[in-house]
């Protein structure tokens, strides 16, 4: 039947040597023998979030490490693997208790209030998390408490006098490698306060050999790897750290178990959070047990951070950690900034932005390109960078005109040509000899899009979706199904049709941990079940082989999949 093929394709194919899309629709989805390692029953993950510090609505730079996680969470779940995604709010604090009675509320109020701002922010973000842990729960009071208590009895918290700077913004005590030349603090640009006070201390220079020796024997445990050095560095001159405050200078925080004149130190506090979240109540529960470590005892616990907190994880934590005799986390991931128009976005500098700002102004029907925007505009792990202009022109080229023009076409021609129902296809349509041999080979997209997941290399994830995207696209070009239907080479045109819309099937299983409504959408829009692909638990390999385009299936035109964004950020004012 070579005869049927057009002649203009014939010749674009001898010079680029692309494989056509219309030889078999099995080109296009991923062989069953590439999903022979997708184990439901494969072991357990337990990725966190920060959480975040309650003393100010939650801003595009909150949202990046959520969606993130979020992200990742969905893919493990995608890959079949038991997982526990935690995040929530951090809330003691002597910044949360002066904001409370700034605005004449008791810190317990003025702490709900913000706690379910975060809340609803994330699920207009579609982050799914299993549980959104606040350091006022109270499992999480009983869990410091029973930690302080081993600490204190293993000889590393000691009380001793402090003359120290402390720094409000990080709600931390600084040294002289985290000041300026000024004597400013380097992340926030503030003095420090003198604090002259006593405190209860923690053995962490105990620690710093063990931590050394941890990080140096597992070449993986912080990320990205230039990360490590960084940690290393600060590792040189290690102190012991206060780890309480005076109820005189903060009285909002956990008590100190046996003494009613001290407060725990927030970080001490925050940090706990891992195991309180995960059901550690001082006892290896059923829930810790099959999320923290793995079925062969090995650290399972995923951190993902920003790099300003990376001290507090990777030294802090871990120590405490080893003092209480408990197993280390597998990772620690530290992310860059997000900043707005090159600069860090802060309530100070009056440049916060917030999703709920950005779906409303360009009337998003949902957070899916705030989501693809932020996940591809940098190397995850690397600061990245917001413009009115740049999430404009992404979101146009990618999400409206690329893969929603190839969905509203595809199915547009489909219901002109065929009745908008997936046709009968000839299998005996073959082009050559080298085309059958190509048809043997195993397509390893799909392990590379596996890959570039696993190493939170969401970019890449984008970049091998939307090359099967370009062919395609580039495919109908060529091909000109419009001429194959006037010239009744139908065979060929339901061949082409079906190969089109399987890669829009493929492709939307691909980005669904990134963009899940709008992969939802396409599969809608295919006809497929779209319930399969809302279950974040339904695998990668059970959306790939158990729910094909078969013959019959009615397709579902909806229109464009996103609506181009004409708007800008509006006013002088709002770009400063």
């Amino acid at each position: 039947m070579g005869e049927l093929i057009a002649p203009k394709f014939l010749a674009w194919y001898n010079i680029n040597y692309y494989l056509p899309l219309f030889v078999l629709k099995a080109l296009l989805t991923v062989p069953n023998a590439n999903l022979s390692n997708l184990d439901p029953t494969a072991e357990p993950r337990y990725i966190t979030t920060a959480i975040d510090y309650v003393n100010a609505p939650p801003h595009l730079g909150h949202a990046y490490e959520k969606i993130a996680t979020d992200a990742m969470a969905r893919f493990y779940k995608r890959m079949g693997h038991p997982t526990f995604f935690l995040t929530g709010t951090d809330e003691h604090g002597i910044k949360v208790e002066k904001n409370a009675i700034s605005k004449g509320l008791d810190p317990k109020a003025f702490v709900d209030e913000l706690s379910q701002s975060f809340k609803q922010a994330w699920q207009h973000c579609g982050v799914e998390y299993d549980r959104f842990i606040r350091t006022t729960d109270e499992d999480h009071y009983a869990l410091v408490a029973v930690l302080w208590q081993r600490m204190l009895a293993k000889g590393d918290i000691y009380k001793a006098s402090y003359t120290g700077r402390y720094c409000q913004g990080c709600e931390a005590f600084l040294t002289d490698r985290d000041l300026t030349e000024e004597g400013l603090c380097i992340t926030h640009q503030t003095a420090p306060e003198a604090v002259e006070e006593e405190n209860y201390f923690f053995r962490l220079s105990k620690y710093k050999e063990a931590i050394i020796a941890h990080i140096n024997a597992n070449p993986t445990f912080i990320q990205p790897d230039f990360r490590k050095q960084e940690v290393l560095n600060m590792l040189e001159n290690l102190e012991d750290i206060s780890v309480s405050r005076s109820k005189q200078s903060v009285s909002w925080g956990i008590p100190v178990p046996n003494d009613e004149s001290q407060v725990i130190y927030v970080w001490i506090d925050a940090l706990s959070n891992y195991l309180t979240g995960i059901g550690y109540d001082g006892k290896a529960t059923p829930q810790f047990t099959q999320f923290w470590q793995t079925p062969t005892g090995e650290p399972n616990a995923i951190h993902i951070i920003g790099k300003d907190i990376l001290r507090f994880h990777a030294i802090y934590w871990p120590a405490m950690l080893m003092s209480a005799e408990l197993l280390l986390p597998k990772q620690i991931f530290a992310h860059g900034f997000i900043t707005l128009n090159e600069a860090k976005i802060s309530k100070s500098l009056g440049n916060v932005i917030s999703p709920f700002d950005l779906t409303a102004h360009y009337q998003l029907a949902n957070a899916d390109p705030i989501r693809y925007y932020l996940l591809t505009c940098t190397q995850f792990g690397n600061d990245g960078n917001f413009t009115a202009e740049a999430f404009k022109l992404s979101v146009n080229a990618d999400l409206a005109n690329n893969l929603g023009n190839l969905l509203n076409r595809s199915v547009s021609m489909l219901k002109k040509y065929f009745g908008g129902v997936i046709p009968a296809v000839d299998p005996t349509i073959v082009v050559s000899s080298a085309i059958l041999a190509e048809l043997q080979s195993t397509d390893p997209l799909h392990q590379k899009v596996v890959a570039a997941y696993e190493a939170f290399n969401f970019q890449q994830v984008a970049e091998l979706a939307f090359a099967r995207v370009d062919l395609a696209n580039r495919t109908i070009n060529d091909m000109e199904p419009w001429t194959l239907y006037k010239t009744e080479q139908l065979d060929l045109l339901a061949v082409l049709m079906v190969s089109l819309l399987e890669a829009l099937r493929v492709v939307a299983v691909w980005l669904s941990p990134m963009v899940p409504s709008l992969a939802v959408g396409i599969w809608s829009q295919l006809g497929l079940p779209a319930e399969a692909l809302e279950n974040p638990k339904t695998t990668f390999s059970a959306l790939l082989t158990d729910f094909p385009l078969t013959e019959g299936l009615v397709t579902n035109p909806q229109g464009p999949l996103l609506p181009r964004l004409e708007s800008e950020l509006a006013g002088a004012e709002a770009k400063k």
